[in-house]
């Protein structure tokens, strides 16, 4: 069954594309040719480029942390998100995002399927100073990564193909919905004046309740202790990550400028402020400074800074970084693994981190950083409206990802087995699933 359904997807596409000139038609070309900056335009190729290595970063950071046995397969959700997430972005899943509104909830997919319309000659409208088709490129890599930060939950037990279902609904279903309501100017989100520069919400924490959902519905691991099988792995991760998260930020301003340059500032001191005061805090608690820690640490704070990089200041975003990585480690230490196995503690880093984000955009936000902000200043200014705010469309995101995504799951599993059998599992996931090992 599943060899037809392939075939079929494949020759749908295949017959699609092919014919695409008799149902694709593109805008005609403005009568006035539009001049885009091409300052602009060079530093969002880059940024695009950097937050797609990201994801193989992270294929890096969580392939190091698992055990011997499941690295290639825990490498691959990485890049298999890369493959699958690019072709559904400009199937459908741009649209869905960021195309006319239905509701302020979710896109019309219909103007811009297979990236109808989606050109170089005319740009979107909080972007005019680079072509659309670049903005909508480097939106694609947001929704690429988002679904590969979910792997780390339920590392060494999903099967492959229950994982690649998954991922597609998750993206259609959910980071969609949320990416419209938040970065759309007709979304629900963006209306209410909610603040998210580059994806507390619409990544992380989508990620990390997403997260907390799959390890909750696939159950613990056989064996939950593993020893890691290369910290180096997680060392190289690292560094890809923070490297790309300069584009991920500073990108975020959509153009070459003084709010990039601020991105850019506050996503340095955020994170290394984090790693410092990860390791620091292990210390205090009697463990010894670790290689992992101050690589989760540093991760932590790029993911806290995320929503508020483009609106506050470098002290602030100093502050935000330590906060959010005392607070993730604290998580981490108290979480209920016997309970609940997070194998990467993917909730904790990433929902939490994002979680402690937003709301501290709500307290430091300033009009000063950027006049987007307006006069609902952070609470530190005095104003409790951009705050509460925040916290209202984190409680909104929390339930919505929590819940969306663990139904998601069960429609999975009523389709094909989400979790490998016991002998799979001890066997590992690289053999069982791959034919492949180290």
């Amino acid at each position: 069954m599943r060899k037809i359904i392939l075939s079929v997807i494949l020759i749908t596409i295949l017959v699609l594309t092919l014919c695409s000139n008799y149902f694709i038609i593109d805008s005609p070309a403005p009568t006035e040719a539009v001049k885009f900056d091409t300052g602009d335009t060079a530093w969002m190729i880059v940024a695009t480029a950097l937050v797609l290595i990201m994801t193989p970063g992270l294929g890096f950071f969580y392939g190091g942390m698992v055990g011997k046995k499941n690295v290639i397969s825990t490498m691959l959700q990485s890049f298999m998100a890369m493959i699958i997430v690019t072709v559904l972005w400009v199937v459908v899943a741009f649209g869905l995002s960021f195309g006319p509104t239905i509701g302020g909830i979710i896109g019309n997919p219909l103007p811009n399927l297979f990236f109808q319309g989606v050109n170089t000659n005319t740009a979107w409208s909080l972007a005019p100073t680079i072509p659309f088709m670049l903005f909508a490129l480097f939106q694609a890599k947001f929704a690429i990564i988002t679904p590969a930060l979910i792997t780390g939950a339920f590392a060494e037990r999903i099967r492959f193909w229950a994982y690649l279902l998954f991922m597609v609904l998750f993206i259609l279903l959910v980071y969609a919905p949320l990416a419209h309501m938040t970065w759309h100017p007709d979304g629900i989100f963006f209306k209410m004046g909610v603040l998210d520069f580059a994806g507390g919400t619409v990544v992380h924490m989508s990620a990390g309740w997403a997260a907390l959902a799959g390890a909750i519905f696939l159950g613990k691991r056989k064996i939950q202790k593993v020893n890691p099988a290369r910290i180096t792995y997680v060392l190289l991760g690292t560094g890809l990550l923070w490297f790309g998260w300069f584009g991920f930020n500073a990108g975020s301003a959509l153009g070459s400028n003084g709010l990039a340059v601020q991105a850019l500032g506050t996503t340095t001191v955020a994170a290394a402020a984090a790693g410092m005061a990860w390791v620091f805090l292990d210390k205090i608690l009697g463990h010894k400074l670790s290689a992992m820690g101050a690589c989760i640490g540093a991760v932590v704070g790029l993911v806290a800074i995320t929503p508020a990089a483009g609106f506050v200041t470098i002290p602030h975003a100093m502050f935000i970084g330590i906060f959010a990585s005392i607070v993730s480690n604290l998580v981490v230490s108290k979480f209920p693994k016997g309970k609940i196995d997070d194998a990467l503690d993917v909730f904790a880093c990433h929902g939490v981190g994002g979680m402690v984000g937003m709301l501290l955009t709500g307290v430091f936000a300033s009009k000063t950083v950027n006049s987007v902000v307006g006069d609902n200043q952070g609470l530190i200014f005095g104003d409790a409206t951009l705050f509460l705010n925040q916290l209202t469309a984190l409680v909104i995101v929390s339930v919505f990802a929590f819940s969306a995504s663990y139904f998601l799951f069960f429609i999975v599993n009523k389709i094909t087995p989400l979790r490998v059998s016991e002998e799979k599992e001890e066997l590992g996931l690289d053999i069982s699933q791959h034919g492949e090992f180290l």
